[in-house]
């Protein structure tokens, strides 16, 4: 391992903004990891391909044999056709090259000349967000590839003669998480979305991709739920929070912002740190939209809010036919979860008149949503006020914010998922939150798993090795091939089929609910701030799960109704358990290791 960092407890990106003033901001600390290849062929005369498993963003360190000097050409690639690196890949998919001079025995580092997008030129070109993460000059380029061509070299290249300089997270912890499955493709799916993540965590704060390399608040948000789910580090969540959101570098659509207070109270969540929280909370008051907020309780949209910041998904053809309205469900149901978190936030720290207030303007917006919006008859809400047009987006959201009426949740689920994957990898997240939480787990695994190019069996049927910005290129033309939002399993899989989530700030109290669809098993290790929780759980004749909670941690378990008893065993010994949504939930927590059977 190289360590070209200096070993500190946050380390400075220098961050480029309008004018070329720099701007240093606190990021969590990246390291540089040497790699070896996982394969060294010989394709022609003088040309050698390396195989290194795997696309990370990184550069090459080589060191030739004593007697091998001259003039050597790298080709770096994500893409791989008939056997070569791609040279012309489509939309956005990284290619590049480099000439570098051997000198005998002498390493040398080998990158593409800097890019533009990546570099303080960014700045000086028109765009509606702010400029590029800078990575430490010290490190050269780095760019996402796999595959390495070299032509010019002579002789035999050994793999100890070639590395290539990864970027990781310094705090990574390949052991931290866990997850495995009756269903091989399944699992496939969480390797994959699991290393998107770890791939991801380059630049030291939560980035949108290579193409723009910039914290998007959704991408963010995102990343930051999957990281919870795959490392031990809770650092990066909140050094992206703090550059988006105390240095107010926020980004465009209108959605976007109220992500932060999602994301300050996911932090909240799986901490309990109310000191951290409570530092960012008068911040999160300007990302609610307020400043749009009409007489009736409503968010409005201006011709221009709708025509440039209303985004509701992206690509935008990803909108199911979503139709713009002045007062539109989709960002009004973004104010109205905000609220709720604005509120629970507030009361903790003490402020509870503002929680009071917040919780009063949640009761009047949201009666004037569900007068607006929901059309009683079908159980669905309509796009915005003056259209009857239902697309998938305008009820993704508010089941997933939990702001459809109970009695038409399940009937809702049911139709969206019936309806398919009618949105983004981005919105992916949000559906199938919607679906696992409302009775339609097994149509949401089937969604994930799902023939065709819109599921993470596509991307893993690709032989990508990165989660990808969209379902396919014809999708998005310009898509990265490296970018974290489209890797929701990575949280989805722990916290929906294994069953685990934070009910209580910290972890103190667990929630452990899993969905079997139609696995025979599962098991894995979710990391907590108090220990590692590992979950085993078959389901053939009978469901049986094993449960191993951290000390501090006691955990409120529901199960699914298997059978027709309503009989379940703790250690062999029968407990108490009342119906609830067709689960069974366990009257009292459960601390320690356990075991637990429904009959």
């Amino acid at each position: 391992m190289n360590l070209i960092m200096k070993k500190s407890v946050l380390h400075l990106v220098t961050l480029c903004v309008a004018g070329g003033v720099g701007l240093s901001v606190q990021a969590a600390p990246t390291h540089l990891v040497d790699e070896k290849p996982v394969k060294i062929t010989e394709v022609a005369d003088g040309v050698i391909l390396i195989d290194f498993g795997k696309v990370a963003y990184g550069n090459i360190r080589l060191t030739p044999a004593s007697d091998v000097s001259g003039e050597v050409t790298l080709h770096f690639g994500e893409d791989f056709v008939n056997g070569r690196v791609n040279r012309k890949p489509k939309g956005t998919v990284r290619y590049n090259k480099a000439t570098v001079t051997l000198s005998g025995g002498q390493p040398v580092v080998a990158a593409p000349p800097a890019d533009v997008r990546n570099t303080e030129l960014v700045s000086k070109r028109k765009y509606y967000h702010p400029p590029a993460i800078l990575t430490p000059p010290e490190w050269g380029v780095v760019l996402p590839f796999r595959w390495l061509e070299i032509e010019g070299w002579k002789g035999e290249l050994k793999a100890e003669q070639i590395v290539r300089q990864s970027a990781y997270a310094s705090t990574w912890n390949d052991d931290a998480a866990a997850f495995e499955s009756s269903d091989d493709m399944l699992n496939k799916i969480w390797d994959l979305c699991s290393y998107s993540i770890k791939a991801t965590t380059f630049a030291g704060v939560y980035v949108d991709g290579d193409r723009e390399r910039i914290p998007y608040e959704a991408d963010a948000y995102l990343n930051q739920l999957s990281h919870y789910y795959t490392d031990d580090d809770k650092v990066m969540a909140r050094d992206t929070i703090n550059y988006m959101l105390l240095e107010g570098i926020g980004t465009w659509p209108t959605e976007w912002a109220p992500h932060l207070v999602f994301m300050v109270y996911a932090d909240w969540m799986h901490t309990g740190d109310l000191g951290w929280m409570s530092g960012r909370y008068q911040a999160l008051k300007s990302k609610l939209n307020r400043h749009r907020l009409g007489d009736d309780g409503l968010i409005y949209s201006s011709a221009e809010d709708m025509k440039r910041t209303d985004i509701v998904d992206w690509p935008k053809k990803e909108r199911d036919g979503y139709v713009f309205t002045e007062r539109n469900t989709v960002v009004n149901a973004f104010y109205l979860r905000s609220l709720v978190l604005m509120a629970e936030m507030a009361r903790v720290i003490g402020f509870t008149d503002e929680a009071k207030q917040f919780e009063a303007d949640y009761n009047a917006s949201y009666t004037a949503f569900q007068k607006t919006f929901f059309d009683a008859d079908k159980g669905l809400y309509r796009d915005g006020i003056g259209t009857d047009h239902i697309s998938s987006h305008a009820n993704l959201y508010p089941l997933a914010f939990g702001l459809v009426p109970e009695e038409h949740r399940e009937k809702m689920a049911d139709w969206l998922a019936d309806r398919g994957m009618r949105c983004s990898v981005y919105a992916a997240q949000y559906l199938m939150e919607g679906l696992f939480e409302n009775g339609a787990g097994t149509k949401a695994l089937d969604l994930i798993l799902a023939d065709g190019d819109r599921s993470w069996k596509h991307m893993v049927k690709s032989g990508t090795t990165i989660s990808w910005e969209a379902w396919d290129l014809k999708y998005k033309p310009n898509q990265d091939w490296n970018h974290a939002w489209g890797a929701a399993p990575a949280n989805l899989l722990p916290r929906y089929v294994l069953g685990a989530e934070p009910l209580v700030p910290g972890w103190k109290t667990a929630r452990i609910s899993p969905n079997v669809g139609n696995l025979k098993s599962a098991e894995g290790k979710v990391p907590t701030r108090l220990g590692s929780i590992l979950v085993e759980w078959k389901n053939e004749k009978s469901f049986r799960i094993k449960l191993q909670l951290p000390e501090g941690m006691d955990a409120q378990v529901d199960l699914p109704k298997v059978g027709k008893s309503n009989e379940v065993l703790l250690n062999g010994e029968p407990i108490e358990a009342s119906v609830q949504g067709g689960r069974l939930r366990l009257k009292k927590t459960v601390v320690g290791s356990v075991v637990l059977e429904v009959k």
